[in-house]
């Protein structure tokens, strides 16, 4: 999707393998600066929440995790801290924030870009995160 004249992806991606080959693709794609939307799945293993951000860590220079309702089994905030442990040394990420809400961090991510940047969204509730997605993009006076 075009934001205002950055790129947006969005996808379902929530495990080391699909980070892998999403840093594949955007790495492929040019962007100013770099942006990436991320929750974590209470249900994976500690070590593969976390080395979804120290993956994404390497190639994002803005990381903003949120958590919403959903922890599949995890206490409130503790994906959010194993997230946060992978980007402990990242080498490009200088931003990170985390927010309670996909939503919110959606629009947190769209309210930073700029023309020319790139930003990937890893949606939770895909149906309606494209949904807004679209409805925010919409309100830019663009097309999703």
């Amino acid at each position: 999707m075009d934001y205002r004249g950055a790129t947006v992806i969005a996808d379902y991606g929530h495990n080391p393998d699909a980070m892998r080959a999403l840093v594949a693709a955007v790495d492929a794609l040019p962007g100013k600066r770099r942006s990436v939307v991320i929750s974590g799945a209470g249900d994976r293993r500690d070590e593969d929440i976390r080395e979804q951000t120290v993956i994404l860590g390497a190639a994002f220079d803005d990381v903003i995790l949120y958590q919403d309702a959903a922890q599949r089994g995890r206490g409130d905030g503790e994906v959010m801290a194993l997230l946060r442990e992978g980007l402990a040394g990242a080498a490009r990420t200088k931003h990170v924030e985390e927010i309670r809400g996909e939503f919110i961090a959606i629009d947190a991510a769209l309210a930073r870009l700029q023309p020319g940047d790139l930003c990937l969204v890893l949606v939770d509730q895909v149906e309606e995160a494209l949904a807004h997605l679209a409805r925010r993009c919409a309100e830019a006076g663009v097309p999703a």
